[in-house]
Formats: structure tokens, sequence, C-alpha cells
């Protein structure tokens, strides 16, 4: 046993829909030292990110939810201290399946990607260069092939995906017009996330009107983050042989019972809309590509990320609760230290 002391933030409780601070425990035990083929990795940064609340419950989740009693399922950017693995050195940043804690003891497997050391800040690896950016990258271009003068409607348009498509689709020579939940979110993603238009949902008696008042035109790309009453809303919206991109269903606490809505299916058959589903976890070769890409983008001053750091392991528990909220500005992250 190594004289170092994890601090763990573990799931103690199963949730019905968004975890909340009282579903977590912070607890300390000792760090053992890695055996053959592992490495021990110092986490510097957490990630919290809306797929949490699926691995936290079993509600309706794509994977294996996260055993009770152990660190929190998250993505986090460390430094490696000691490697009994070939090709693996001390002092050398990783980023990957890590957890909430402050170390972690691992095998390669959990590694998503090395750190290319560079001028942006190493949280950077969670936000432009991690699962956020990484998604909003491969999505849009993959399944929302846009093209110059294309209309695009973005759901959570200030949020930690929805910032890069605006971005995004803006490069791409496209007219971005974005949905969030506040007039101070619209602001800044109209300032700074490539935005012509921001419409803020709470604040308007019907969506469905304000969404062709700002796109009169229609869209060609609807980013769906949220689902529910804004895809009720925007699916009617779309042109002829429109791309629908679902990345989230962030508008529906609980898929236990199933929620019932309006029926896209007419909407799609008479539009011929192509909707596809994205899941970053299918894409994980193209993780190095699209980083190197976004790394470039974001050198050069094209495209910007706004991160909120929480500071320190005690902050996690409420963490998911207030992402849902919508009380974040920019990604948010944790500091371990």
């Amino acid at each position: 046993m190594s004289a170092r002391e994890n601090r763990e933030v573990r799931l103690t409780a199963r949730p019905r829909g968004i975890p909340q601070a009282e579903h977590f425990s912070v607890v300390t035990e000792p760090v053992a030292a890695p055996g053959d083929g592992e490495i021990l990795i110092q986490n510097r940064y957490l990630s919290v990110d809306p797929a949490q609340r699926g691995w936290a419950n079993d509600e309706g989740n794509y994977s294996a939810p996260v055993p009770l009693d152990t660190p929190m399922r998250s993505l986090a950017v460390g430094e490696i201290l000691e490697s009994n693995v070939a090709g693996y050195r001390a002092g050398e940043h990783v980023y990957g399946w890590f957890g909430w804690q402050r170390y972690c003891v691992t095998t390669p497997e959990a590694v998503l990607r090395r750190v290319t050391p560079s001028r942006l800040p190493l949280s950077a690896n969670l936000s432009v260069l991690g699962m956020n950016g990484i998604t909003a990258y491969l999505a849009f271009h993959g399944l929302g092939d846009p093209k110059p003068g294309e209309h695009v409607l973005v759901s959570t348009a200030a949020g930690s995906v929805g910032s890069f498509v605006g971005q995004l689709a803006t490069i791409a020579g496209c007219r971005a017009v974005g949905l969030t939940s506040s007039g101070e979110k619209a602001a800044l993603a109209k300032a700074r996330y490539g935005y012509r238009e921001m419409i803020n949902y709470r604040d308007v008696a019907d969506l469905g009107a304000a969404i062709r008042a700002a796109c009169p035109d229609g869209n060609d790309i609807f980013f769906d983050n949220t689902g529910g009453m804004i895809a009720d809303a925007a699916i009617r919206t779309m042109r002829l042989r429109g791309r629908v991109i679902q990345c989230g269903t962030a508008a529906n606490a609980s898929w236990t019972p199933t929620p019932t809505g309006p029926r896209p299916e007419r909407e799609i058959l008479t539009r011929r809309l192509r909707w596809s589903g994205f899941i970053i976890f299918d894409h994980l070769a193209e993780f190095e590509t699209a980083a190197a890409q976004l790394a470039e983008l974001a050198l050069a001053g094209k495209i910007v990320h706004d991160e909120e750091i929480l500071p320190g392991l005690d902050h996690a528990p409420g963490a998911i609760a207030r992402l849902y909220r919508g009380e974040n500005h920019g990604k948010l992250i944790i500091a371990v230290d």
C-alpha cells in the first residue's frame, strides 16, 4: 500500500430521474500501488455531464448503471504518477474513464487518448477537446452533413455541446438559431457562440410560433439535446429532406413510465426527414483526429470554449442536479485539488 489517500465521490443510492446530492457520499481511503499492467493516475479535472443521469439510474439506460458504493463514472484528465505498462510514462497526461476521485489505479483500456501538450489549458481536454466538443464536431458534420447557406436550429444552445454546434455551423457557412432557458444565456450564445438569433423558450407563450418567427425559411438541420416539447415544436419547422440529430433527451426527467406526446411520424414522412441518434462512445476511434482538428480551431481563435470550474471534490455530489437546473455557465468541470 502507498501512503497516498484517495477521496472518492461514491454513488450510494439509486436515483429516479436526476441524481441529487443526497445520492452520493465522499469517502477517504488509502490508495493501492499499481500492479502489473496498471497505471496510477492523479486526476486534475473531472467532467460533469448530462449522461451521468443515465449512468446513475437504471431507467432506460443504454449501458450498465454505476454499481452502488463505487466512484461515480466520469471522464477525467489526469497525470500518470506511476506506470507498470510499457509506453505509459510518469508525468504524461491522459484523458479517460478515471471516475470522480482524486487517484485512479487502472489499465490502459480506461484511457481514451493521450493529452498532447499545447497552449490550451489542461481543462480544455474536458470541454472543447473532450466529449462535448468532439460530440458537437462528429455529430454535426457526420450526421448533419451541413452545406453553406443552410439553416440550423440547436436546443440547449448555450450548453456544453450546443455552444460548439453554433460555432461549427457558422464556420460551415450556415445560419444558426438557438434555444435556451434564460435571457442571460441567450445573450451569451448570440455574442460568443455564433448564433444569429436566440429564443428563450421559457419566455414565450407559443414556442412553435417563436421558432417560425426566428426561422421564417425553416430549418435544414435540427441538433436536439432535449427532446420533449422543444422537439415537438421544432420538428414542424423542418425543411424538406432535413436532418434531425438526436444527441440528448434532457427534457425528460425519467423514462419510467415511457413519456407520451405528439406523434412525429407524419412529419418525418411528409418532410422526408432523416432522424439519427448520436452516442459518442460509438466513435472512439475518431477521438484523436477530432480533438486535433478542434485544437487547431481553438488555437486559431475560431472557436471559444467557456468553462465553469468548481473548486474541489466536495462540489461533486450536487453538480449533476446543478447542470439540469441550467445553473452552469459553460462546460461544468470539477477541479480535484
